[in-house]
């Protein structure tokens, strides 16, 4: 098992970095897409959307997604902003609330306006983070999913060394406040780092930086744990079997569509 996770992350990240660095903006759009439409399908799965229904809302939050990016630039910053903005209360309100009450995943209209509560921003996180194909564009995007990283690696690490106290047993037994302590340090000592190399293209100071960093990783747990939820409220293992080893794409980008969805609504706040 260890092996095949291995394997498959040697070649995820290359075509991952390559994309990012690499791809022109609207093919970037389209990449992003396709990442996020992988884990809305996935989350179809949990919420039991089944037959043609499933379909036409896949197909439908495709078109939606083109729709958008198809916009005026006046419009589509306006739209964009407008769904990034009400990211906010669904992932700082709404999503600890449902935690704290764990209320199952809705079915029908609902579960699909809650799938596009979640994934719509987070593909327009995708794309306002990186907006052309420049090289500092690119630089910026990956600082925002390095924190993710280092905020899951940071916490498995230390929950696995100093593990005890449980963050949601309920839900996934595996985290430990332990765990979120090292991911916070991690995160501090990254936003440190990615500050002094210049990653980010806009210049706030360390004092408000490094708050907002560590609430970002607080909103990295949230939106693990909503996934780890969804999956026992489904009665699943992973959200698929699509990445060998890994799990599925949901799986995978659990974290990074809570990030990115706050991240950017934050940056469009803050400008």
């Amino acid at each position: 098992m260890l092996i095949t996770r291995v394997i498959t992350a040697l070649l995820l990240l290359p075509l991952m970095l390559g994309a990012v660095f690499y791809l022109s903006a609207p093919l970037w759009a389209a990449f992003a897409w396709l990442v996020v439409g992988l884990a809305l399908w996935e989350y179809s799965r949990m919420a039991a959307l089944r037959g043609v229904a499933k379909w036409l809302y896949l197909a439908g939050s495709g078109l939606l997604a083109l729709a958008i990016y198809q916009l005026p630039q006046p419009l589509q910053a306006t739209v964009a902003h407008g769904l990034l903005l009400l990211s906010l209360p669904v992932w700082l309100l709404l999503t600890p609330l449902w935690l704290s009450r764990r209320w199952p995943l809705p079915k029908g209209g609902r579960a699909m306006l809650l799938g596009w509560l979640l994934m719509l921003p987070a593909w327009l996180g995708f794309v306002a983070w990186r907006p052309d194909d420049s090289v500092a564009s690119a630089t910026q995007l990956l600082a925002v999913m390095g924190l993710v990283w280092v905020a899951d690696i940071a916490a498995y690490f230390a929950g696995k060394a100093f593990g005890k106290r449980k963050l949601a047993p309920a839900i996934s037994p595996g985290k430990s406040w332990e765990g979120v302590a090292g991911a916070v340090l991690g995160v501090a000592g990254y936003t440190w780092l990615v500050t002094r190399l210049g990653w980010l293209q806009f210049d706030l100071p360390m004092s408000l930086l490094l708050p907002l960093a560590l609430a970002l990783t607080a909103v990295s747990v949230i939106g693990d744990l909503l996934e780890s939820w969804f999956k026992r409220s489904a009665g699943i293992k992973d959200s698929s079997s699509l990445l060998p080893g890994h799990g599925g794409v949901y799986d995978r980008i659990d974290s990074l569509i809570a990030v990115l969805s706050v991240s950017a609504a934050l940056r469009f706040l803050l400008a």
